[in-house]
């Protein structure tokens, strides 16, 4: 009995010894703390890039207008280059035009289109 004692004392005690030997490794300017940070931090320039190049697009599409484009319904997301144009439009060549014009902004690699054509409802009532 005192013998499973001993041995089970041994085996925690050197559990606890290893945790905190584990614990106590000194961390370098390169190691994984540095990495974590600047991980986030590249993540947070990632987001910044992608609203950046989402405004880009929006931008892009309001100044379409000009060729007759109305892109007041159109919603634009942006991930590494890969754009996503969601929402409706009143006719079927205004999404060949919305997708034309998202294609032309710098830094759009690819285009997805969502669009959907949805008649402009006017009058009380109607369907």
């Amino acid at each position: 009995m005192r013998l499973v004692q001993l041995v089970n004392l041994t085996g925690g005690t050197l559990v606890v010894l290893a945790c905190l030997g584990a614990n106590a490794q000194p961390t370098s300017a390169s190691g994984p703390a540095s990495v974590a940070s600047s991980a986030v931090q590249s993540a947070k320039e990632v987001k910044a890039a992608n609203r950046q190049l989402a405004k880009d697009v929006r931008h892009a599409l309001r100044n379409a207008r000009s060729q007759g484009l109305s892109f007041t319904n159109i919603k634009v997301k942006a991930n590494n280059g890969a754009v996503l144009l969601s929402g409706s439009v009143p006719d079927p060549a205004q999404i060949d035009l919305a997708i034309a014009v998202a294609k032309s902004v710098a830094g759009v690699e690819s285009v997805s289109s969502r669009l959907v054509v949805r008649s402009e409802i006017s009058g009380y009532g109607a369907q």
